[in-house]
């Protein structure tokens, strides 16, 4: 009887010990986004682009909704930088193309550089690259349109690597 209530005592440490460790892990602390993630200033993307498909916005957003759904809490910001207190993902959109139209077909990307700071140390960056052709009945679909779904799948690429960043991060289309 006293064998069994030694072990008995024993595995409830252990569970309880154990379950003090998974309250202990941390959830990722929030990141501050740009609300609109610039274009770079060396960036040669064509005006209209620029202008007309609000893509810095459409990825911030992005970035956001498929944060929260890998746990990731995202605040958006009008200024985040390298100094930024807290997480910061500074980010910038490096190329963008549209060519093609409804009867040749679209031929379409984004290409987007970030870089994670922790309190002004740099501890994750990446580069990712979308494609796409416009998908299903993309004949009938704008520019702007296609370009959208490049950043959306671009703002799921980069909440999932927000939940594990690491150095030198080849998202989407560069995999």
């Amino acid at each position: 009887m006293r064998k069994t209530v030694l072990v008995f005592a024993a595995l409830l440490c252990g569970a309880v010990s154990v379950a003090h460790a998974a309250d202990n892990i941390a959830a990722p602390a929030a990141v501050s986004v740009p609300t609109v993630v610039p274009f770079a200033q060396d960036a040669v993307i064509a005006g209209a682009i620029k202008r007309e498909c609000q893509l810095g916005e459409k990825l911030s957003g992005f970035i956001k909704k498929y944060g929260q759904e890998n746990g990731v809490t995202v605040t958006q910001a009008a200024q985040v930088s390298a100094d930024s207190a807290g997480r910061a993902l500074v980010l910038e959109i490096t190329d963008s193309v549209a060519d093609g139209n409804a009867f040749l077909g679209h031929h379409t990307y984004t290409t987007v550089k970030g870089r994670l700071y922790q309190d002004g140390v740099e501890v994750g960056n990446f580069i990712g690259r979308r494609n796409s052709m416009g998908g299903a009945f993309g004949g009938f679909k704008g520019n702007c349109s296609v370009l959208g779904r490049t950043v959306r799948a671009l703002g799921e690429d980069i909440a999932g690597w927000l939940a594990q960043p690491g150095k030198d991060g080849m998202l989407g289309d560069l995999q």
